[in-house]
């Protein structure tokens, strides 16, 4: 029988053109967390076609868990937008009003049960028109402006399609189950909890996720890290005053004073002494007119920490700081959550899976960076989740060719390494799952039997 491994890198290669055009797409209909309903539903589609059993929305989320849904509003106005351009029905009716999570099953027998986790939500950021924009040339830049997919999600969202596509032609040969999550709003780290608290996997036995990454590293290197990425919340402030005449300011209560204060004094919180943190007001929002006391003020904040009780800390001194500054000058206020994440670590174990599968059976450069991630990553949450009854978890990244930094107008990434994750995370499946043809899957308990 022909090496699984060689098939998955075979297919792999084939279907990269399918996949290149799948990511060109998602692109050029860029929709942010929660409003991804022509991407969902192309996803729901394509799952459908290749025989996966799919849920959706309601079926995977915990609704209770959901943070940052925008208004009911903006979600009407961007169901309405992807209708226009090509959500495939019934899908799209499925998977709006924030139900936009899709999860591909592949049932092949007994055997473990992996996971694995795809994001797939744009960002808030106007896409460069300059020519020297790949999706500019190329003409798939984003056509819903001041929305793009400025950090890989696109890629993200193809590559699950094309892991979808492998392990269905390789079913016959593995045992276990696969379910493939393509998650919402990872941006603001809002959907994974929704998801990790829905159920869906609490009978997971390994957990699989991927970003594609760059830096100065080789391209197509895999990149394994136990370092952990940054904890961080989300916060929306709100603070309420009572407006009046400038000319009488005494008759009123400054929120935008309130807000001031607020602002000036998170910058100063003392940095803790067991970790790295960080803190940022992104946005401040306050006042109607030069002759009235403002009576309501909004900030948008983040904390980070390096762990999860650094960034707890961060985010206790600035509720206190936030209070403080409120009664300062004789407002209430509002504090609402809206996206969160722990900090992120992969078991050693399957580091060492991940390392073993990739150098000696893909034949795919893996290793570990010396540099620590500084971003933050709501996969933590599934990850989690999943140790919480006695499984496993790994989240890798896949080393690409960069142009423009993350989360800017000029960010693209070279779409050859879209092949490169589909099979690492192809090979980990075989390797975790055994084949039907005899072959013992990984086992911690049997070591004598692994591969």
């Amino acid at each position: 029988m022909e090496d699984i491994y060689q098939v998955i890198k075979d297919k792999a290669d084939e279907l990269l053109p399918e996949m290149i055009s799948c990511r060109r797409s998602i692109h050029r209909f860029a929709e942010t967390g929660w409003l991804e309903i022509r991407t969902a539903s192309i996803i729901a589609d394509r799952l459908t076609k290749l025989g996966y059993e799919v849920l959706i929305g309601s079926q995977v989320l915990n609704e209770e868990e959901k943070m940052g849904i925008p208004d009911q509003a903006v979600l009407d106005a961007a169901y309405e937008r992807a209708v226009a351009q090509g959500a495939v029905l019934p899908f799209a009716d499925m998977v709006k009003d924030a139900n936009t999570c899709v999860v591909g099953i592949l049932r092949c027998g007994e055997g473990p049960v992996i996971g694995m986790r795809f994001d797939i939500d744009a960002l808030g950021v106007f896409e460069s028109e300059d020519e020297s924009h790949l999706p500019a040339k190329e003409g798939f830049r984003s056509v819903n402006e001041g929305c793009m997919h400025a950090c890989g999600h696109d890629g993200h969202a193809a590559i699950g399609l094309g892991v979808a596509s492998v392990l269905m032609s390789l079913k016959d040969r593995l045992r276990g189950t696969v379910k493939l999550v393509f998650q919402p709003a990872e941006e603001g780290v809002r959907g994974a909890r929704a998801v990790a608290m829905g159920g869906l996997l609490d009978d997971v036995d390994y957990m699989l996720g991927n970003h594609l990454s760059g830096g100065d590293y080789p391209e197509h290197l895999v990149a394994l890290s136990n370092s952990g990425t940054l904890a961080t919340t989300k916060l929306d402030v709100y603070f309420h005053g009572k407006a009046c005449h400038a000319g009488a300011p005494s008759e009123g209560d400054n929120a935008m004073l309130a807000a001031a204060t607020a602002v000036l004094n998170l910058s100063g919180i003392p940095r803790y002494a067991e970790g790295a943190t960080r803190i940022n007001v992104g946005t401040l929002h306050a006042g109607s007119g030069r002759n009235v006391i403002c009576d309501r003020a909004k900030m948008e904040i983040e904390v980070r920490g390096s762990t999860s009780k650094a960034n707890e800390y961060m985010e206790n001194y600035a509720r206190r700081i936030i209070r403080s500054a409120a009664e300062m000058h004789g407002c209430s206020f509002e504090i609402r959550v809206v996206g969160a994440s722990p900090s992120l670590t992969s078991d050693n174990e399957m580091n060492d899976i991940c390392f073993n599968v990739c150098n000696e059976k893909l034949g795919i450069p893996c290793r570990s960076p010396e540099a620590r991630n500084g971003g933050s990553e709501d996969y933590a949450y599934m990850a989690d989740r999943v140790r919480e009854h006695g499984g496993k978890s790994l989240f890798f990244n896949t080393i690409s060719q960069m142009a423009g930094p993350g989360h800017s107008p000029t960010f693209n990434f070279s779409e050859d390494s879209l092949a490169t994750a589909v099979k690492v995370f192809c090979g980990l499946a075989a390797d975790l799952m055994g084949l039907q043809d005899g072959t013992e899957a990984f086992s911690f308990e049997n070591p004598e039997n692994n591969r």
